[in-house]
């Protein structure tokens, strides 16, 4: 499977108190991270009703899915992209529903260019979320999904060449049901940054595609600058002329 189970289930869940809960935290981290990115294409691989590359600068800014009303159909484990062509890659929840997510990830690094960026969201197994996923029963969305753990996350980045370079977690409020329950812990949306970092139930990451011997050559606007405030040499013969009738002068 390449994409949730079931979109509209996902999307029913998106509209409840908790998944607008979640959805209002991830739409700010990804608002933030992808208005100062820039190139010319761009993807969203899944939750293709989520409009993540809204504050995205880049023209071309394409939503994929395995079906639905999208700008492109595809699997997401054999992207029909040209390799290294890609400027930013988001790929929101995308791996808790693949049925191969190591794979998933090694074609989103395939179609980047060198130095894109890729920006992922997953929910944290190590978290008041992943405990109710475990106890509470994996039938319906987000619970049918498989939570993996950032630190395998992390490791199929590295072996890709996805070097890391900023992460965040958020939703640290327990997945209640009810928006007033949710209201009552609030509170521990503001304390868990300080107090359990690493209990939020979504992570975020982001990762730059680098390949070896790529190196941005800049110009040498200083060294252009100095050369035009350089004077003109002499030539030779005149600098010889001038000698010459220095030294007749003062005879």
């Amino acid at each position: 499977m390449s994409t949730v189970n079931d979109p509209v289930a996902a999307q029913v869940w998106l509209d409840s108190p908790l998944g607008q809960y979640v959805a209002r935290r991830e739409q700010h981290y990804f608002d933030g991270a992808v208005a100062d990115i820039f190139g010319y294409h761009a993807l969203q691989l899944g939750m293709s009703d989520w409009e993540l590359l809204r504050a995205s600068r880049i023209p071309l800014r394409v939503r994929v899915a395995g079906s639905g009303d999208v700008g492109l159909r595809a699997d997401f484990r054999d992207l029909p992209v040209d390799t290294g062509s890609v400027d930013l890659m988001l790929l929101p929840h995308t791996l808790e529903y693949s049925g191969d997510p190591h794979q998933v990830v090694r074609e989103a690094a395939r179609v980047l260019r060198p130095e894109g960026r890729l920006l992922l969201s997953g929910f944290n197994p190590v978290s008041l979320w992943g405990v109710r996923r475990l106890f509470g029963g994996q039938q319906a969305f987000p619970w049918n999904g498989r939570f993996i753990q950032l630190s395998r996350v992390k490791d199929w980045f590295a072996l890709l060449g996805l070097e890391i370079v900023a992460g965040a977690m958020a939703g640290y409020a327990p997945p209640c049901t009810s928006q007033q329950w949710l209201d009552r812990f609030s509170f521990m949306e503001k304390a868990g940054d300080r107090w359990w970092p690493f209990g939020g139930g979504v992570y975020f990451l982001q990762a730059i595609k680098r390949v070896r011997g790529i190196r941005l050559i800049m110009p040498r606007w200083g060294e252009r600058a100095s050369a035009k405030k350089r004077l003109a040499a002499a030539p030779e013969r005149v600098r010889d002329q001038d000698a010459a009738a220095a030294r007749s002068r003062t005879a």
